[in-house]
């Protein structure tokens, strides 16, 4: 299934923030490849929105990235925006998580984005623009006790976000990090917190509003950092 419209790469599609992600860029005239470890969840969904394709990828495994990339290129074409949503997190002290924990984590949040956003970058030289937009979290900037696997991994990201905006801005491509600071709306969530009320969490539809506009930004006053927190949220 080759497509005219343009494509954009979802890495890490599952309940949540993945879901309206796939939602909002169909919506808004995307060709949409929805990438996870399974087909068990994105399968259905592809069918769903239509213009889609569901593609197995692991992220923590760079031969995976590329084989998905590949398979992107041939059934819809070049990647025009990349959204980077894969992100465990290990939740754990020192004294609980192991060294596995701690690479899984950087596997996925660090070096999933370094080698999918190799994947993408001479189409969108060629083609003069793109985006690659990236779902972070508060936990880059700051560690704490139970994130000792976690925050390291999601600053690796951050840095390394940075460091792809500033050199790829200037070749017209759009590199942008979302600080999530807060809970997002997931039925594990509510599962977990049910005491906490509608307006505590991060509604998944609302945050892919902002990764939309994100893509969507003039040339002249183009974001590289953004927070999407609860406006109740202690911050």
């Amino acid at each position: 299934m080759s497509t005219t419209k343009p494509i954009a790469t979802i890495i890490g599609v599952g309940p949540g923030n993945g879901t309206a992600l796939a939602h909002q860029f169909s919506a808004a005239g995307y060709a949409v490849a929805l990438l996870a470890r399974s087909l068990d969840y994105t399968g259905p969904l592809a069918k769903e929105l239509g213009d889609a394709v569901a593609i197995v990828c692991d992220a923590s495994v760079p031969d995976s990235v590329a084989a998905a990339f590949t398979q992107i290129k041939t059934e819809l074409g070049d990647t025009d925006t990349l959204i980077y949503n894969a992100g465990p997190g290990t939740w754990a002290t020192i004294e609980e998580a192991s060294a596995q924990d701690f690479e899984r984590n950087w596997q996925v949040n660090a070096l999933g984005l370094f080698v999918a956003t190799q994947q993408v970058l001479a189409g969108m030289k060629q083609r003069g623009g793109g985006n690659i937009l990236i779902v972070g979290a508060t936990a880059s900037r700051r560690g704490n006790a139970r994130t000792v696997a976690f925050a390291p991994a999601k600053a690796a990201q951050r840095s390394l976000a940075e460091g792809l905006a500033r050199h790829l801005w200037p070749s017209g491509i759009h590199v942008a990090l979302v600080i999530i600071d807060g809970v997002v709306d997931l039925p594990r969530s509510r599962k977990n917190m049910p005491d906490k009320p509608d307006s505590f969490f991060v509604k998944p539809e609302a945050l892919a509003k902002n990764v939309l506009w994100l893509a969507q930004q003039d040339r002249s006053a183009w974001t590289f950092e953004m927070e999407a927190r609860p406006f109740g949220e202690n911050w």
